[in-house]
């Protein structure tokens, strides 16, 4: 089950694990309050240090961001206790460096460190606790929506593809539903499965507890049953066309079932001037405040890159950017001088030989593209948005795969949603996966999507993912 909130699907479970959890770490700072002051701290408990709620809500917020930027958050998170134990402490320390910077800008909101420290030590035991609950709900199912998928041809196949544990905890497909005008598809669908239309579907949906149909017919002229749909419909249970089903339950564009005038009809691909504005004061606040971050990380590694290899420090090259516009790119040179000395373009590999020491270092870390901050400075890219490519790619992939362009409808980014969702690729199925979560983005972009992406972006980095 996923809400769609500024027009970005969140699953229901996610949504409720935050708002307990924002409850339990306010409780648990009141607590920590309570007993430091009861045993610790000379003087009474009489607020008289800024506490209150909004000093509580405040240092609540910062830590669940930077829960939500080590991962814990993220419907996908495979990891088992221990790793989510470990991601819970990375926050904390992550929360503890910035609070202090918090305190003095906002002096108000400041809280004792006795108090943070007994308040720290209760919160992240009650949010392991919480945390085992939680998975011990989610794998029982509680929060899953049983669907009937009416259809058993090509574009119900689509479902096989969901092998993914994360690409499947939203839901329970409980039976196929063979209809007229179904194309045999590559892959068959478990015939124990499919069963034939019901002279009742209405009465069938209500005796096996449906909570969705998702249309998922390869001819609907004169095929849907009309009648037994609206009967369904309006006792509650939703119905749904494939296609946004899909795009719900994976954060992606299904590119094997789009149809252009679906690009037509569809809600999302919004270009509102509001949004803009918000978008460019968001790319300009956050690379001025990463670049005053990171300037002492960029000149260390800027000298480290001077003593092994010598100049240059940068590297510059053409990508395309928004409306199909070329521009330079900005990054670290992590390869050698002469990596493409026969002049072609060539995909970054593992391993790749033509990556000096430094270069894996910081291209693991991420670290070289933190030069593209100026590029957001100047406004070819944005902080969020598909990553830009080398023409000499765009013009290949443009005639492989339907719809790549429209990826360049918004600025390139530094990070993005496909960066989130996908490992690194080099080849044109991964470009093709990729280009997915790139329309997904696009669809339904929001500052508070960015945001979002931008958080988790930190797990990446901290546990190295896909870097090449």
């Amino acid at each position: 089950m996923a809400i769609r909130i500024f027009d970005h699907y969140v699953h229901a479970p996610v949504v409720l694990l935050v708002l307990v959890e924002a409850v339990v770490v306010v409780l648990m700072l009141g607590l920590g309050h309570e007993i430091a002051h009861a045993t610790v701290l000379p003087v009474p408990s009489t607020g008289g240090e800024g506490w209150g709620l909004w000093a509580c809500a405040i240092a609540a917020s910062v830590l669940l961001m930077a829960m939500a930027s080590t991962g814990l958050y993220r419907i996908a998170l495979r990891a088992r206790f221990a790793g989510v134990l470990a991601r819970l402490l990375v926050a904390f320390i992550v929360s503890a460096v910035f609070l202090p910077f918090l305190y003095y800008v906002a002096p108000p909101l400041y809280i004792h460190p006795v108090v943070m420290a007994v308040s720290s030590v209760l919160a992240l035991a009650a949010l392991s606790a919480t945390r085992v609950a939680f998975l011990k709900l989610v794998d029982e199912n509680l929060f899953k929506r049983r669907i009937l998928v009416l259809g058993a041809g090509k574009r119900a196949a689509q479902f096989l593809k969901l092998r993914r544990m994360a690409d499947q905890r939203g839901f329970k497909l409980v039976r196929y539903m063979a209809m007229p005008g179904d194309q045999p598809a590559e892959a068959e669908l478990p015939q124990k499965r499919v069963l034939p239309l019901p002279d009742d579907l209405f009465a069938f949906a209500r005796r096996h507890h449906i909570d969705e149909i998702v249309i998922a017919l390869d001819d609907r002229r004169g095929k849907l049953p009309i009648r037994a749909l609206l009967e369904c419909r309006l006792d509650g249970i939703d119905c749904t066309d494939v296609m946004n089903f899909l795009e719900r339950e994976t954060g992606k564009i299904n590119l094997d079932l789009v149809r252009p005038s679906w690009f037509i009809f569809e809600t999302g691909f919004r270009r509102q001037l509001a949004r803009r504005v918000a978008q460019r004061v968001f790319d300009v606040l956050a690379s001025l405040t990463i670049l005053v971050l990171t300037s002492p990380i960029m000149l260390v590694v800027a000298i480290a890159i001077m003593v092994e290899d010598g100049a240059p420090v940068f590297y510059r090259q053409r990508r395309v950017g928004k409306n199909n516009q070329p521009f330079e790119v900005l990054k670290f040179r992590s390869m050698r001088t002469d990596a493409e000395a026969a002049g072609e373009a060539v995909w970054a590999k593992e391993n790749d030989d033509r990556v000096t020491r430094v270069g894996r270092v910081i291209r693991k870390l991420r670290i070289d593209e933190l030069p593209q901050l100026i590029n957001v400075l100047a406004g070819t890219m944005s902080i969020v948005g598909p990553r830009p490519e080398r023409p000499e790619f765009v013009e290949k992939l443009r005639e492989d795969l339907p719809f790549y362009m429209e990826r360049h409808r918004v600025k390139p980014g530094i990070t993005g949603w496909a960066q989130l969702c996908y490992p690194y690729g080099s080849s044109d199925k991964d470009a093709l996966e990729k280009l997915q979560y790139d329309l997904y983005y696009v669809k339904n972009r929001s500052l508070l999507f960015d945001i979002m992406i931008l958080l988790q972006t930190v797990e990446v980095v901290l546990w190295q993912k896909g870097a090449r």
